[in-house]
């Protein structure tokens, strides 16, 4: 019984949206689920996933919240 965990941070991958949308995490299931099936043999029905969706404020790279991140990211011009 496979358990999938997926983080993503808690924003829109389009503008004006703030989370990922329903059909989007249905897509990642989906997705997840087969390829196990697909290179493991799981079947669907034994496969379990979790999409836990975290505020960009909980979440760190290069020893900042993600916001503070991209920030200092844009003012270096990206590097």
């Amino acid at each position: 019984m496979p358990i999938v965990n997926i983080q993503i941070t808690r924003e829109g991958s389009t503008p004006g949206t703030t989370a990922a949308t329903a059909e989007q995490k249905a897509a990642l299931i989906a997705g997840v689920s087969q390829l196990l099936l697909d290179v493991l043999d799981k079947p669907l029905d034994s496969t379990f996933v979790v999409i836990d969706e975290v505020e960009l404020e909980n979440w760190g790279r290069g020893g900042l919240p993600v916001p503070q991140y991209r920030e200092q990211q844009r003012a270096d011009g990206g590097q």
